[in-house]
Order: structure tokens, then sequence, then C-alpha cells
């Protein structure tokens, strides 16, 4: 296993960058490095992550290329592309999105989201940024969310068999399709389904945790790894065995010091099972 996270403190050059790679004692990371930097620069990063055996595990884009507003979404669709370029040129596990919603808000929750047209336009949207780029060396991704698809396992695995490309992958978010009180209470299973039905296609993995509220309707919360309900000794085991090179990243988090809490937290749980990690 490996673990990894968002990085809050500035760096400007590879050394840098190692040492808040250290710092919070990440084997795997985001890109350290964006898409229009120099030939040189991503080189000397490259090799730097290679000499240290960090794996670079996932390139975000986060924007939206279903956007209602044409130029808006074409902009957003030319970014994906670069970002999938990106994630090739330096041998990412994958890059990763979401699949954008059909309101105001990039990733809004919209009845439109689940017309027969939107998922239409998903599917034709995602195969075009996957040809536009032909990539080699890694897999473009779509993180789950609770409004959107895909939202359950059935979903992504719905997703794969429509977009039907060898380079679209699964980024495997458990924690955002938790999303209604039956799959909370019944989490421990939810999440094995998860692995059991995406482990195969899974390329990384985002973990963090939640709680519910008795409130109502119904109020689901995201919370740090280990301050929520989730069984992270169930969890750590089914990401071993999807094999030692999957990135398992922390997010959403404020400070370099709950970033480093949290995958210490992820670490120690490991660990305590025997789990080996990089």
């Amino acid at each position: 296993m490996r673990i990894g996270g968002e990085i809050k403190k500035p760096y400007h050059n590879p050394k840098e960058w190692l040492l808040r790679v250290k710092e919070l004692n990440y084997s795997a990371v985001h890109a350290p490095i964006g898409h229009d930097a120099s030939y040189e620069d991503k080189k000397a990063y490259m090799e730097c992550a290679r000499a240290n055996n960090i794996l670079i595990g996932e390139v975000g884009v986060w924007r939206n290329p279903i956007s209602l507003n044409d130029e808006e979404a074409r902009s957003n669709l030319e970014y994906c592309k670069e970002r999938l370029a990106l994630a090739d040129e330096l041998g990412a596990n994958c890059c990763v999105n979401i699949v954008g919603s059909r309101g105001e808000i990039w990733d809004g929750f919209y009845k439109e989201n689940y017309d027969e047209d939107v998922y239409t336009l998903i599917v034709d949207t995602t195969r075009d940024i996957i040809d536009s780029v032909d990539p080699k060396h890694t897999f473009y991704t779509l993180e789950p969310m609770p409004w959107m698809v895909p939202d359950s396992p059935d979903s992504y695995l719905k997703l794969i068999k429509d977009i039907d490309r060898k380079a679209f992958g699964v980024h495997l978010d458990f924690t955002n399709m938790i999303n209604s009180p039956i799959r909370f209470l019944r989490s421990e299973e939810f999440i094995e389904e998860c692995f059991n039905k995406l482990g195969p296609y899974t390329k990384s993995i985002h973990a963090k945790d939640v709680i519910m509220e008795k409130a109502f309707p119904c109020v689901i919360k995201e919370v740090m790894p280990g301050k929520g309900k989730l069984h992270y000794q169930k969890i750590v085991r089914l990401i071993d065995k999807l094999g030692e090179d999957i990135p398992v990243f922390v997010e959403h988090l404020d400070t370099h010091e709950e970033y480093k809490e949290a995958s210490s937290f992820i670490r120690g749980v490991a660990i305590s099972e025997e789990i080996t990690v990089i």
C-alpha cells in the first residue's frame, strides 16, 4: 500500500518538493507540476520521484466538461485533455475528474444530472477525452459522487461497459457513495461490494470517513479518517488485496498537520493489520 495526500506547504523545485513529501511520509503523490511546465522541469520531478520510490498516483482535473455554458464546456474539455496528457507523460496511475453537472455549480446536485441525454453526453465526452490523447501509460477515471453518476458500484460498471475504452479505469472513492442511511448503517458490506466489483479496474483511492447525525431527514458528513464510523481495519485489508502500488490519498483537509495526522492514522491501521506500507 502507498499513502499520500495534498501538500499544503509551498515548494519551488524538486529538492523542496521532496522535503515536503518526506515530512508527510508519503509514498504516493499528486502531480507535482503542471502541464505547461517545461520538459526539463517535468523530467527533474519524475527523476526525483523515481530515485526516492515515490509514485505519482493521480493528476487531478476538477473541471466541468459538460457545463451548460458551451464556451466553458469547450475550455474545460480541452483542460481535461491537457491533464490526461500530463498524466501520461508523468506515468501517473490515473487522471481523475468527476463527470460534471448540468447546473451553475460545477459539482452540484441537479435532477438533470441523471437525464438520459446527459448520460449519453458523459459517455461521448469521456470517449472524446481518451481518444484525443490516446494515453499509453495512464488511465482516465471518474470519481464517484453522491449526486451524479457514478454513484454506486453498478453505475460505475455500466459506465465502464458503455464508454468501452481500455484507457478508462476506476477512481474508487467509497465514502462519496455512502449517500443514504442504509449505506451508512451497512457500510462494511457496501464498501466490500465496492472493492469486489470495482477492484480489478481501480487505479487510485480516496480515503475519508463519515458520520451520520440524528437529524431529519438525513445528515451524513465527511470527516477525517479515524474520526468517523468506517471500519478501517477492514478497509486496509481490502486495499491490500489490490496490490502494493495502489495509491491511497487522504483529502479535503486544511493544514499540513491534518494531512500528516490523517495519513499517519491509515498507516498505523495498516501496520497493525500486518500490511506492508511502502
